[in-house]
């Protein structure tokens, strides 16, 4: 089995000669970028207490709060997400399950997406029931998505409501049932390198299929608000390392790749990340999607 010691050398290789070796790496599985597009269907009030979140309870902020939106409103946003050249589309809830009758309204407009938009969908509804879980399969649901957040180690300092392994155990689920999986986690926690590639070895071992890397945007009024920003080259290491990790699995780069990386976002790609949200996250909007699809266009020609 793999441990942390066997990439610690990741660490201090010069940035350049990290980048020529991570993008050999992705050269051998893909020479497209994958676009993806979310929905936050239900915001806020969220009874779990991550530390990062806006939507937590245990936080005051001003994010917006409403109740799962209309299959009628998910449709929509996924005609969109089909618009903007995205390939997959996730409808992402706040709380950690959601309700039988929730999971029937998904369930409708997940069908309803497959059959009109030829639209992959995503689902993200934390530790989802079996039964629920198998109701968004057979709608035709292909990927559920549930984020590891961090390492085992430090998890504990981000989240107490819930534990690491409920989250291996829904990834674990997920994929019993038939799912692709996307999991990542979120970097500037205040995490060390080692957590990175702790975390990065077990996505590894549990074999997910997309690994999403978000950047955090400290949002006031979460516990994490006065959180330092991590250097431009730490971000690009971190995108370097996972690739040479994870080898063929899709790396995605999310929430904050705007903010935080900046004129750097290119050097991402070329440092091994293959994918990308676009049209905003959950609570904080992206950029415009026609200079995403331009920044995709120019990296694969590059490539």
């Amino acid at each position: 089995m793999e441990k942390i010691e066997d990439y610690r050398d990741l660490i201090e290789m010069p940035l350049d000669e990290l980048i020529v070796k991570s993008n050999r790496i992705r050269k051998k599985h893909t020479q497209k970028i994958e676009l993806c597009s979310i929905i936050n269907a239900k915001s806020g009030e969220c009874t779990e207490d991550c530390k990062y979140c806006a939507q937590s309870v245990h936080h005051k902020t001003d994010v917006n709060v409403y109740d799962l939106k209309s299959k009628e409103e998910i449709i929509k946003k996924a005609k969109n997400a089909k618009e903007a050249g995205a390939v997959r589309y996730g409808i992402v809830t706040s709380g950690n399950s959601l309700t039988d009758a929730e999971a029937d309204i998904v369930a409708e407009a997940t069908k309803e997406i497959r059959e009109t938009l030829d639209l992959n969908v995503c689902g993200s509804f934390g530790a989802l029931s079996e039964e629920n879980l198998q109701k968004l399969k057979d709608a035709g649901m292909t990927r559920y998505h549930h984020n590891l957040d961090t390492s085992r180690e430090f998890y504990p300092k981000i989240v107490s409501t819930h534990s690491f392994e409920e989250r291996i155990n829904t990834v674990n689920k997920a994929k019993k049932l038939g799912f692709t999986v996307c999991s990542g986690g979120i970097i500037g926690l205040g995490e060390s390198w080692d957590d990175r590639i702790s975390m990065a070895l077990i996505l590894k071992e549990l074999d997910v299929d997309s690994v999403p890397i978000n950047i955090l945007m400290p949002i006031a009024g979460t516990k994490l608000e006065k959180n330092e920003p991590i250097p431009y080259a730490d971000i690009i290491r971190t995108i370097a390392i996972f690739r040479i990790i994870l080898q063929d699995k899709d790396i995605r780069l999310a929430a904050g790749r705007e903010t935080k990386l900046k004129d750097f976002q290119g050097l991402g790609f070329l440092a091994g990340a293959n994918a990308m949200l676009v049209g905003g996250y959950l609570t904080v909007n992206g950029r415009n999607v026609e200079e995403d699809k331009t920044l995709k266009k120019e990296i694969e020609m590059l490539w």
